[in-house]
């Protein structure tokens, strides 16, 4: 793989514990995605259309899009659905990383769209292998298309 084709990861999680065990279980490997993290449903849009203070970021899609349900702004579900309605946005992989075990919300991701639906494991052990086999394949082993299709 090309160093110039890695793509970032966005985390989009409002509570800071899980943002620093998920920032672990990424870092235990030695990947160089960069991993830009996000507290609210808002600003992980702002940060995928590059509006107010993403305007500036660099062109091109995150890897992945590592999606917690229940945020506060814009919740997770109102995210999915807007990334997977939104041409340009749609063929980015979204993981939803939920603590939530409710049967709705795993139904709605799926029909909304979600590529994978993981329950954050209480056991920090169980947490860094569920990351980082999402961080693997999605980030590393998964074949994107091409930008020109994201485009529409």
């Amino acid at each position: 793989m090309r160093m110039d084709s890695i793509r970032s990861i966005l985390l989009a999680e409002d509570n800071q514990m899980d943002v620093e065990l998920t920032l672990e279980a990424l870092g235990q490997h030695i990947f160089a995605n960069d991993v830009v993290v996000v507290g609210d449903g808002a600003e992980a849009l702002d940060y995928l259309r590059r509006n107010g203070k993403y305007a500036d970021r660099q062109e091109g899609n995150p890897a992945v899009v590592l999606l917690d349900l229940k945020m506060p702004k814009v919740d997770g579900l109102k995210v999915l659905k807007e990334i997977k309605g939104d041409v340009s946005l749609r063929t980015i992989p979204v993981v939803v990383l939920t603590s939530s075990r409710e049967e709705k919300d795993l139904v709605k991701s799926y029909q909304l769209g979600v590529n994978a639906y993981v329950v954050k494991p209480v056991d920090f052990h169980d947490f860094v292998e569920a990351v980082s086999k999402l961080d693997v394949f999605w980030a590393i082993v998964n074949e994107p298309p091409p930008a020109r299709v994201n485009a529409g």
